[in-house]
């Protein structure tokens, strides 16, 4: 049977660019699962590859069809942003292992839907004030900067991955990436290990 290796962490940890090394190193041939989101798509992004990206009316029709594995539902400075799994097909853990990225309230939801077995968290941790000026940095990049966003999304962070929530959802290991290439040695030993 299939595993998902999942990544997660806090915004700006540096789990997009560790999901992105590990896809390219062909040793595990993972496969990879596109999510959806309601958010208005950020200038680099592109729409089947990053998400797929759909407006409200699209997500009430995947939940009447009984596809929606997971919803997450954020109140920004924008309006609500969704951001959920859609059971359309991608996932088949008879034949293959998944790297996916999320948060811990979409692995608590994966967990639900698959088992706890079939999945393995990647918590990727990383100090604050490193990880706010990586934001800023980002943000800035955009071609109508959003901070007001970003502060919010960072602010939520403490209480979405708060201690008790960590020991919740049963994560044992964290992988701090105080340094990349390290972090990534570790991660990569760490999932060697789960696909025994």
């Amino acid at each position: 049977m299939g595993k998902i290796f999942y990544i997660m962490g806090k915004s700006s940890s540096g789990k997009d660019t560790i999901y992105r090394k590990l896809l390219e190193e062909k040793e595990f041939d993972f496969h990879t699962l596109i999510p959806y989101t309601t958010r208005p798509m950020r200038s680099q992004e592109k729409n089947g590859t990053d998400y797929f990206f759909t407006d409200d009316d699209g997500l009430e029709k995947i939940r009447r069809e009984g596809r929606l594995i997971e919803l997450r539902s954020y109140q920004t400075v924008y309006g609500i942003w969704n951001y959920f799994t859609v059971d359309d097909g991608q996932i088949d853990l008879a034949n293959c292992n998944y790297l996916m990225v999320g948060t811990l309230e979409s692995y608590r939801a994966m967990q639900s839907y698959f088992g706890e077995k079939a999945l393995a968290p990647v918590l990727v941790e990383l100090d604050d004030g490193v990880r706010l000026q990586r934001a800023l940095d980002r943000e800035k990049l955009q071609d109508e900067p959003k901070y007001a966003e970003m502060c919010r999304r960072f602010l939520a962070d403490a209480e979405d991955f708060s201690e008790e929530k960590i020991v919740a959802a049963g994560i044992l290991r964290r992988f701090q990436n105080n340094v990349l290439e390290t972090c990534l040695e570790e991660i990569r030993e760490y999932i060697s290990e789960n696909l025994t």
